[in-house]
């Protein structure tokens, strides 16, 4: 299977080796390394590997927690590789291809994209931070969202992270008409020992942020015309 973990090491030659040889020594595979931050002297990396099925999480984990210098972050199961190199350019250019099914594309797309495991297009009334409105609602989602999501008060609409109250991390980010809202969310692990999703880091908000604005340039008053915008 496909493991994610989120690393924080000391940024100084031989950090990453001694990282690498650790997974090594436990069994996984490493496939790929995406730097998310450098700074103060730290690093926060994310390691994708191939970890046998049948082997406890926590094995990993307590390997690399073990480094002097180095916490794990996160450690959470993958379905596929993150892309850096353009993902959402090909995200947008299907949207473009066929608009009247461009929200269901993006929700589809969005979990792949930010290491989440579903993702959901949401209708935020203007008065619901107040508690006198009715709860958002949901436009689309994909096919592992729970049928009521759980979804903290995101108002004022803005891009961030935040985080339910029975642990679930979320992103979202606005498309700046009518209220909508793309919010993807990572679950908590299913209690498997040594699995622990991350709050999303500000670099996979940001780039959440900049394919629903791409997205919302495309669409532009499709949105409105299909009846999903105020």
């Amino acid at each position: 299977m496909l493991l994610r973990l989120r690393v924080n090491l000391p940024d100084r030659p031989g950090s990453l080796g001694q990282v690498a040889r650790i997974l090594g020594v436990v069994g996984a595979d490493i496939v790929q390394v995406v730097v998310l931050e450098r700074v103060a002297g730290r690093a926060v990396d994310d390691f994708t590997v191939v970890w046998p099925a049948a082997a406890p999480v926590d094995r990993v984990v307590a390997g690399l927690a073990a480094v002097p210098g180095v916490r794990v972050d996160g450690a959470w199961r993958a379905t596929e590789l993150p892309d850096p190199s353009g993902r959402e350019v090909a995200i947008v250019g299907q949207v473009a291809a066929n608009p009247g099914y461009g929200l269901s594309t993006l929700v589809d797309a969005a979990p792949g994209v930010c290491a989440a495991d579903w993702a959901a297009v949401l209708s935020v009334p203007r008065d619901w931070a107040s508690g006198a409105g009715p709860a958002p609602d949901v436009l689309c989602a994909s096919w592992r969202a729970p049928q009521v999501p759980r979804i903290p008060d995101i108002a004022p609409l803005r891009p961030r992270a935040m985080s339910t109250s029975g642990g679930e991390h979320l992103a979202v980010a606005p498309f700046q008409r009518g209220g909508l809202v793309l919010a993807v969310a990572r679950g908590r692990g299913g209690g498997e020992p040594g699995l622990c999703p991350p709050p999303f880091h500000r670099g996979e908000v940001d780039r959440l942020a900049q394919l629903v604005e791409a997205v919302a340039a495309v669409l532009g008053d499709r949105l409105a015309t299909q009846g999903l915008a105020a």
